[in-house]
């Protein structure tokens, strides 16, 4: 019989206990949320933007030069809106979601999503703002091999100190909602189809029910059919749940999907 990594995790009984960020942060939930046609339970949300002004960023090149990514990004963004972000390979598009999500430190420039004013953030209130406002989905799913679909799904929650029963429940229904039964629910994410790891990887992003998703690629490893399921999942749950949506492409069918269209060039964004 198979022992699953994840039965050694345990949530706390009670989160009265739980350190609380200092920095001001207000937290955004969905009103039922929805991927696909399937709404789940949970509580309202306030109307959710992003500012972003002149952020720049650079990096040391191996000669020791300064090479510059990203030269005074600024554009602002409100839930319910998909925005996409199209651009050559290196021109700085996953930097660029990565400091939109606090992954990352800019030079300048400042990044405030919702309340949250990312720059000057401490890295516990990064770490909470994270956990609980960012939905992350990567061109190469970043799953954990060994854990099955369900306990990939609902680690996140158990991140965020929900109760083990109630995190993979809220698990299996996200993965029915994808259309992915119980036979994907209880396999090793490592045993499945590319398209299914990925639709595993929306759901794990969607699960905290964020304000705010970043999808890097999501479909570049994709046949048109999945990769269109994926795209129109995403925009199903901005439209449902005021979310805001920012997904980084080279794929011109999925960008227009969206509501607009920037193209960064040159370290700068300019609408299409």
């Amino acid at each position: 019989m198979r022992t699953s990594p994840m039965s050694n995790v345990q949530s706390p009984k009670s989160e009265d206990n739980r350190s609380t960020p200092t920095v001001d942060y207000v937290e955004s939930r969905a009103e039922e949320p929805v991927i696909g046609h399937r709404r789940l339970d949970t509580g309202p949300q306030a109307d959710f933007g992003l500012t972003v002004t002149d952020l720049r960023k650079s990096f040391s090149a191996p000669s020791g030069e300064r090479l510059e990514v990203l030269r005074g990004i600024s554009f602002s963004a409100v839930g319910g809106e998909v925005v996409a972000i199209i651009g050559s390979s290196g021109a700085g598009k996953s930097t660029l979601l990565h400091l939109l999500g606090g992954l990352e430190v800019g030079d300048h420039g400042s990044i405030v999503a919702g309340h949250f004013a990312i720059e000057r953030a401490t890295p516990l209130a990064l770490a909470h703002f994270r956990n609980r406002q960012v939905g992350f989905v990567y061109q190469f799913h970043n799953l954990l091999p060994d854990l099955t679909a369900t306990e990939n799904v609902g680690l996140p929650l158990l991140i965020s100190r929900t109760n083990r029963r109630q995190a993979m429940r809220r698990a299996t229904d996200m993965l029915t909602g994808v259309g992915l039964g119980s036979r994907v629910a209880t396999s090793v994410v490592g045993h499945l189809s590319g398209g299914e790891q990925q639709r595993v990887a929306v759901c794990r992003a969607l699960i905290t029910r964020p304000a705010l998703v970043l999808a890097d690629e999501p479909t570049g490893n994709l046949d048109m059919t999945i990769g269109d399921e994926i795209a129109r999942s995403l925009v199903s749950y901005a439209r449902n749940n005021r979310a805001l949506v920012i997904v980084a492409t080279h794929n011109r069918a999925l960008a227009k999907l969206g509501d607009r269209t920037l193209i960064l060039r040159d370290g700068r964004l300019c609408s299409v």
